[in-house]
């Protein structure tokens, strides 16, 4: 489809026909592809609000950053403010920064807070440290995944000390995320960690803590070089 015909099925009265229209902008230049997306944004379609929200951080325009900020801000829908908090992740602008910690301290919905420490990770700001060491006290387990992955992005080494207290945790996807971002925190610790996680029993973090050792020491290989 041509964007005339991607505009034209964007105001369609059968919403499949407007969901296909919005993915089909996956392939336009995020220049020709926002200003269309941003027509779905007050769609009377959650799906396709949701779908549009998420759309403008993969296809931004300089309209985009002000839009989600005001999107998680004021909308009413928990789900579209969780849209827009991944969404400003994936812009990666550090402008986002304050509105994003704003959102995990007073929120009331879970899912907000749970993408805004998402997208405080994308960010890659250590100013987010005080705000990830609150997100590893949540009772969320998916919460304390977040986090941990976070502190991994940021390389926030500050924290190690935090999230190896989940090096036993019940959950896997937790001791996998915290082999995964162990691989970036390089600290004395680190190593007898990852060690210590590759003996896991679930392979997935066996596995990931083996990367993770490689990813370390190919650092060290390339620094002493």
């Amino acid at each position: 489809m041509d964007l005339e015909q991607i505009s034209a099925q964007l105001k369609s009265e059968d919403s499949k026909d407007r969901m296909l229209a919005l993915a089909s902008l996956r392939d336009v230049p995020a220049a020709q592809a926002a200003p269309l997306i941003r027509q779905a944004l007050h769609d009377k379609n959650l799906q396709i609000r949701s779908m549009a929200v998420f759309a403008l951080g993969i296809k931004p325009d300089e309209e985009s950053f002000d839009i989600l900020i005001n999107l998680l801000t004021s909308d009413p829908d928990y789900g579209i403010r969780a849209d827009a908090a991944g969404a400003l992740g994936y812009l990666e602008d550090p402008r986002a920064f304050e509105t994003l910690v704003r959102a995990f301290y007073e929120d009331t919905d879970w899912l907000v807070r749970f993408s805004a420490a998402v997208s405080l990770g994308n960010l890659k700001d250590p100013r987010a440290h005080d705000v990830l060491m609150q997100a590893l006290q949540s009772d969320e387990v998916v919460m304390q995944q977040a986090a941990i992955a976070a502190v991994g992005e940021i390389g926030d080494l500050e924290a190690v000390d935090e999230i190896l207290k989940f090096a036993q945790s019940e959950d896997w996807l937790v001791r996998q995320r915290l082999a995964e971002a162990l691989g970036h925190l390089p600290t004395p610790k680190t190593e007898p960690a990852l060690r210590y996680l590759e003996k896991d029993s679930q392979f997935q973090v066996a596995e990931s803590a083996r990367i993770s050792l490689t990813r370390l020491h190919n650092r060290k290989g390339s620094q002493s070089v």
